[in-house]
């Protein structure tokens, strides 16, 4: 029996198998390749701000059930030399409203040894890191903070605060008022005067973007998740916006070309171009919460020109802080702007939280009750 020797197949076809898995190869590829490229962030448009799988996993899964709380996040050098007074305000306040973050110095623990009330017993950060004033690492440690609290699904409100903070009123009224609002408070405009902006940080940042604004906000949720999950603005700022150095009398001239390249201190600009670059402006209440009397006596040039007034014993009189409390609205110079204060359509003051004060003005709003009981039903009436 003879064997069938197979027909051998032509070169040609061979030849011809293999373009055809070349080209089905390729096609595939630059189908993976497009996904891709739809998926990912487009670093040049100021609107497409990422918003990485471990964030969509926390919001999926955060659903409030129970009492909406605010997060207290303070931002601490070191230690909390007001406690005392935050402790007494604490105290009478239902612990299921409220919760507390610190970033303080790398290490540094609160315990019975550093504070002087129990509300802060291990309240502060385990991953801080070191800030610096001026810098970058001040909106680092913020949204540290923002990101612990978020942590938490029942944390509905995010209020930033100083160590040299008050609060003005009693929680029940600052809880009322602050649930009562929709929006978030965060001191935004346009300075035309200010030269901090840098034009390298274009084109994802753009000028007509760039905001100015205290960087003592308080914000509701969706607004703090913005702020955490930026992948494409804060790179940017870590770049550009650089502190302004020290004048050096040795180098002349060359003093006011290094002072105009380097003049940014981002805390007051990053969350209010994020929030411009994302839309958000009309979700505002374009004011801060805290109040701050800025030196308006120092040269332009003079360090102490960029810092606010330190309010001591005799800066706390009971006649003073009432005159903050009726503080209604806030005008923006540079835009034209009065912003009445409300919340929900209603009128009210413009501060909850004052700074900067120092331990004698703090025992002395503790000792003189200025900071006593507020019924918040006298301005807000029902709040949801």
């Amino acid at each position: 029996m003879t064997k069938k020797v197979p027909t051998p197949v032509p070169a040609r076809h061979v030849l011809w198998l293999g373009w055809k898995l070349v080209i089905l190869l390729s096609v595939a590829l630059c189908f993976v390749a497009l996904l891709r490229l739809h998926f990912s962030p487009d670093l040049s448009s100021p609107n497409s701000l990422s918003r990485p799988a471990r964030v969509r996993s926390r919001i999926s899964g955060g659903s409030l059930d129970g009492i909406p709380k605010i997060a207290f996040l303070f931002l601490a050098r070191l230690n909390l030399p007001l406690d005392f007074l935050w402790g007494s305000f604490f105290e009478n306040a239902d612990a299921t409203n409220f919760s507390i973050y610190i970033h303080s110095a790398p290490g540094f623990v609160f315990d019975q040894s550093t504070t002087r009330s129990v509300f802060f017993y291990d309240r502060q950060l385990t991953n801080s890191i070191q800030v610096i004033w001026g810098e970058s690492s001040m909106i680092e440690a913020e949204r540290l903070l923002l990101e612990a609290a978020l942590e938490d699904p029942a944390n509905q409100r995010f209020v930033l605060l100083s160590d040299s903070c008050v609060p003005l009123y009693n929680f029940s009224y600052i809880y009322s008022y602050m649930m009562s609002s929709s929006r978030s408070f965060v001191d935004s405009f346009l300075d035309v005067k200010d030269g901090r902006y840098h034009p390298k940080m274009s084109p994802v940042i753009l000028k007509e973007k760039w905001r100015k604004g205290s960087q003592w906000i308080s914000l509701i949720r969706s607004h703090a998740e913005v702020i955490v999950d930026d992948e494409v603005v804060l790179p940017v700022f870590k770049k550009f916006c650089k502190r302004r150095p020290p004048m050096d009398t040795g180098k002349g001239k060359l003093n006011i070309k290094l002072q105009k390249q380097h003049n940014c201190i981002p805390d007051e600009h990053y969350v209010q171009t994020l929030f411009a670059m994302s839309e958000l402006e009309g979700e505002l209440e374009r004011r801060t919460l805290t109040y701050t009397l800025w030196n308006q006596s120092a040269a332009k040039m003079d360090n102490k020109a960029w810092h606010p007034v330190m309010f001591n014993y005799a800066d706390a009189s009971p006649k003073k802080i009432k005159e903050i409390k009726d503080i209604n609205h806030v005008y923006y110079e540079s835009e034209f702007r009065t912003e009445w204060c409300q919340t929900n359509s209603t009128s009210v003051p413009c501060f909850l939280f004052a700074r900067k004060f120092s331990r004698g003005a703090a025992m002395r709003l503790l000792s003189e009750g200025v900071v006593g009981p507020f019924e918040a039903s006298a301005l807000l009436g029902n709040s949801s």
